[in-house]
């Protein structure tokens, strides 16, 4: 079997390691252990390698007919003015 050594773990993590493997019995390297093959077990969830290639995926994924002034001008058509501001000049 072979061995894995993990240095410079963060202070936290090492603590939260230790309460996860208090809690169900286990030495924090077998905690470890179980932890990993969990996530390993679990099928691939996204079929982009990076979070550039999935935000790319979702360009053009809207479809509009209207042009972007008339997009732009029902915008500021539905917009109400603020009422504060007025008759303060």
């Amino acid at each position: 079997m072979a061995t894995l050594q993990v240095r410079s773990i963060d202070d936290q993590l090492y603590e939260a390691l230790g309460k996860l493997a208090e809690r169900d019995h286990r030495s924090i390297s077998q905690e470890v252990v179980a932890i990993l093959k969990e996530h390993l077990s679990q099928p691939v969830r996204h079929t982009a390698t990076t979070a550039t290639e999935e935000f790319l995926s979702l360009c053009g994924t809207w479809q509009e007919d209207r042009s972007a002034k008339e997009i732009a001008d029902e915008i500021r058509a539905h917009r109400q003015s603020a009422t504060r501001f007025k008759n303060t000049l």
